[in-house]
C-alpha cells in the first residue's frame, strides 16, 4: 500500500520539482521510504519520471522498493495496492523458466506485465492501481483493479507544452504538482455533491483531472497521446456461467479472507457488532494464521456504541480484542487532520479515519474490514424497496406519470408529521412523487433512493441553469456503462451491480483509501474480491438474497461457529454521532461556514437556499438531516482548503 506519481513530458528540472512535490503530498500514504526515477530522454528531450512512496506490508528488505526495474526485461513500475494471488502468479511464471531476488508481489507483477505484455493485468488479483513503462516501446500503462479499491487519477497537459501527462493516487497531489495550473471546480462537481455526497467519477473535484475507471487500462505514447483504451474486466452475466452451490462458495470465501492476510507486518481486523465485519474477523481466526487483533470504535453516546456487543463477539471468536472510546472532545480536537485526510470532497470517511488513526496508533500498518456484505447478498433497503417500486410502476403503466406522482405527492404530504421548516422535507417520502415519475428505470429508482437533495431543493441550491447539470446525478459516461453492465439481470443482481459500483465504488472504497492512507494503514476488503464476486453472482437469487436484508447465507458461512443471538438486533450502520455534535461542538465552525456568503457563492452555491437549509436543520425542523449540513459544510471548507472555486 503505498502511493505513486508520474509525469510524461520534458526530464528537467522544473519536471523534477513536480514530481518531487507529488511524493512529498503523499507522504502518509508512504512514510517508510521513497524513491524516484527517471527514462533516458528522447530526441526532444521528453520521457517518463516516476515517483513512490512505500509503506511496507510485504517484503521489507531493499529487494522490494519502487520505482522497480526489472533485470530482465528492463520494464519499470510503480504500484500501489497488493496482488493476493501473487504466489500463485510467481510458481506460473517460475515454471516458465523465470527466477525472483524479492520475496514481495511486486517484482511478481512487474515480470509478468513485463514478459507477457497487457494481457497480464488480467490475471492480477487484488487492489492496485500502476504505472508501468515499457523501454523498448518507449510508453506508459496505466491500470486499475476491477472493483475500483485503489485509486489512480491523471490529468493532460497542453499542446506543445513541457508536459503531457501527470498522473497520482490522490488529487490533492495532482494539485501540489503545480503543473495544473489555475485549477477550478469541475463544472458538475457542486451539483454532483448534492445529489450523491461526492463527486462521481469519472469526473472529480477539479476541472480537467479525471480518474481511471475500475478495470479499465491505459497506454500512453510517451508524448503522451493516448494509443489503447480498454475495460479488461468487465462484470459477466451470471446466466453464461455455470451456477454454485453453498459448499463451494463457503470454499471461495474461505480462501479469500486467507488470501487477505498474508502479511510480513502484524494485522488487525475492524469489528463493529455487524455480521459483515463479524463474519470475517471469525474467518481471518479459523484461518489458523496467528493471532488475530480486533479493534471497536466506541462511543459516549449509548445509542451509537456498539462497544458491549463488538466485546461480546470478540470473546466468542477468540480475537486479541482492543477499543478505543471517541468521545465528543476528542474529535472536536483532531477535526481538522480528519477534514484534511478527505481527498476529495465527500460527506463520509471520518468514521474510518478515526479507528483507522487508532489502530495505526496501536502499532498496526494492515487492517481487514467487512466493507462489501451487504452489496453481495443484499442487506440494504434498496433490495426490498425498489422491487416493489417497479413492479408497482410496471402494473400502473397506463396510469399517466403525472397522475401517479400527484397522488404520491398527497401520500408524502399526509406522511409528515411534527415541524416543517424553512427548507422542505428531504424524506423517503417526500422522494416518492420523483420515483414515480422515474417509472420503472432501475437506474434512476435507485439514484433517487440515495439522492441527498430533491431534484427541487438541488434547483434552490444551485439555481435552475446548474441543477440540470447531472441526469439522475451521474456523468454520461457512468450511466452509459451501468446500463452495458446491468444488461438481463433480475432485479436483485441488477441492483447489487449499483451498489457495487456507486455506493461501493464510488463512495466507501474511494473515502476508505484516502481516510486509512491519511493514517497510514493499509486497509483490506476480504469481501470486495473480483473472484469472490464472479462467484457470488452465479449463485440463484433465492439461495443469494432470501431472506432479503437478513444475508441469512453470509451468516451460515461467515459467521458459523458463534451463537446467532449473538447477532439478533437490528442491523445499524458505522457512523459517528453527527447529528448531537453539530448542534453542539461543531455549531460554531459550520455556522461560520455556511453563514458565509462569498464563501459558499465561490463553490457554486445560492447563500439564501444554504441559510435557509442551515437554519431549519438548527431549528429542528422535519425530514432536515444532519447529513445535508455535513456535505455543504465538506464542500465549502475542501474548496477553500485548496483555492479551487467555480
Amino acid at each position: 500500500m503505498c502511493g505513486i506519481a508520474g509525469i510524461l513530458g520534458r526530464v528537467g528540472p522544473a519536471q523534477r520539482d513536480a514530481l518531487h512535490r507529488m511524493s512529498d503530498a503523499m507522504l502518509h500514504r508512504g512514510p517508510d521510504a521513497a524513491g524516484v526515477w527517471e527514462s533516458p530522454p528522447d530526441a526532444r528531450g521528453f520521457g517518463a519520471m516516476l515517483a513512490h512512496r512505500r509503506l511496507s506490508i510485504l517484503d521489507l528488505s531493499p529487494a522490494g522498493a519502487q520505482p522497480m526495474v526489472d533485470p530482465v526485461t528492463g520494464h519499470v513500475l510503480v504500484y500501489n495496492g497488493e496482488v493476493f494471488n501473487y504466489v500463485a502468479l510467481r510458481d506460473r511464471l517460475v515454471a516458465e523458466g523465470q527466477s525472483f531476488r524479492s520475496t514481495g508481489d511486486t517484482a511478481v507483477m512487474l515480470r509478468a506485465l513485463g514478459t507477457h505484455g497487457r494481457e497480464a493485468v488480467a490475471w492480477l488479483r487484488g487492489m492496485f492501481a500502476f504505472a508501468l513503462w515499457d523501454p523498448g516501446e518507449r510508453t506508459l500503462l496505466l491500470a486499475r483493479d476491477p472493483l475500483g479499491i485503489k485509486p489512480l487519477y491523471f490529468a493532460r497537459g497542453e499542446a506543445g507544452g513541457d508536459w503531457s501527462l501527470v498522473f497520482a493516487s490522490e488529487v490533492r497531489a495532482l494539485l501540489a504538482s503545480g503543473l495544473v495550473r489555475a485549477p477550478r471546480l469541475a463544472p458538475h462537481a457542486t451539483a454532483s455533491v448534492l445529489w450523491n455526497g461526492f463527486i462521481m467519477g469519472p469526473d472529480t473535484a477539479v476541472a480537467g483531472i479525471e480518474s481511471m475507471s475500475p478495470g479499465e487500462l491505459r497506454v500512453f505514447g510517451a508524448a503522451g497521446r493516448q494509443e489503447f483504451v480498454e475495460d479488461y474486466h468487465v462484470l459477466p452475466e451470471p446466466k453464461r456461467a455455470p451456477p454454485v452451490d453453498e459448499r463451494e462458495l463457503t470454499r471461495a470465501l474461505d480462501e479469500c479472507v486467507g488470501l487477505h492476510l498474508a502479511s510480513d507486518v502484524p494485522l488487525g481486523v475492524f469489528l463493529s457488532s455487524g455480521v459483515d465485519s463479524s463474519a470475517v474477523a471469525n474467518l481471518a481466526q479459523r484461518a489458523g494464521r496467528g493471532p488475530v487483533h480486533t479493534f471497536t470504535l466506541a462511543f459516549e453516546e449509548p445509542a451509537f456504541d456498539e462497544g458491549r456487543d463488538a466485546r461480546r463477539i470478540a470473546a466468542a471468536i477468540g480475537t486479541q480484542h482492543h477499543e478505543v472510546t471517541l468521545s465528543e472532545g476528542r474529535f472536536l480536537e483532531h477535526l481538522d487532520a480528519a477534514l484534511d485526510s478527505l481527498d476529495q470532497p465527500t460527506f463520509d470517511g471520518l468514521n474510518s479515519y478515526t479507528l483507522s488513526r487508532a489502530v495505526r496508533d496501536a502499532g498496526f500498518t494492515v487492517a481487514l474490514v467487512g466493507t462489501g456484505g451487504d452489496e453481495l447478498f443484499g442487506g440494504y433497503t434498496t433490495f426490498r424497496d425498489l422491487p416493489v417500486l417497479r413492479r408497482w410502476a410496471r402494473r400502473t403503466k397506463l396510469v399517466p406519470r403525472g397522475a401517479k406522482a400527484a397522488g404520491a405527492s398527497l401520500v408524502a404530504a399526509a406522511m409528515r408529521r411534527g415541524r416543517v421548516g424553512a427548507f422542505p422535507p428531504q424524506t423517503r417520502w417526500a422522494k416518492l412523487p420523483d420515483m414515480l415519475r422515474a417509472g420503472d428505470d432501475l437506474v434512476s429508482l435507485y439514484q433517487l433512493a440515495y439522492a441527498l437533495f430533491l431534484p427541487e431543493a438541488q434547483r434552490d441550491l444551485l439555481g435552475d441553469a446548474a441543477s440540470g447539470a447531472l441526469a439522475d446525478g451521474l456523468p454520461p459516461a457512468m450511466r452509459a456503462r451501468l446500463e452495458r453492465e446491468l444488461g438481463r439481470r433480475t432485479p436483485l443482481s441488477a441492483i447489487s451491480v449499483l451498489e457495487e459500483r456507486l455506493f461501493l465504488g464510488e463512495r466507501l472504497l474511494r473515502d476508505n483509501d484516502a481516510a486509512s492512507m491519511a493514517a497510514s494503514i493499509e486497509q483490506r476488503l476480504p469481501l470486495v474480491d473480483q473472484v469472490l464476486f464472479e462467484t457470488v453472482d452465479r449463485l440463484p437469487d433465492g439461495l443469494r438474497y432470501s431472506p432479503v436484508r437478513k444475508k441469512a447465507l453470509l451468516r451460515r458461512i461467515g459467521l458459523r461457529g458463534l451463537d446467532p443471538a449473538l447477532f439478533d438486533r437490528p442491523k445499524s450502520g458505522f457512523v459517528l454521532p453527527f447529528d448531537r455534535w453539530i448542534r453542539k461542538g461543531l455549531h460554531a465552525t459550520i455556522d461560520g461556514t455556511l453563514r458565509d456568503a462569498d464563501a459558499v457563492r465561490k463553490v457554486g452555491l445560492r447563500p439564501e437556499p444554504v441559510g435557509r437549509l442551515w437554519g431549519a436543520f438548527v431549528d429542528g425542523a422535519k425530514g432536515v438531516y444532519w447529513s445535508r449540513v455535513w456535505a455543504l459544510f465538506v464542500l465549502v471548507r475542501w474548496c477553500h482548503r485548496h483555492g479551487v472555486f467555480a
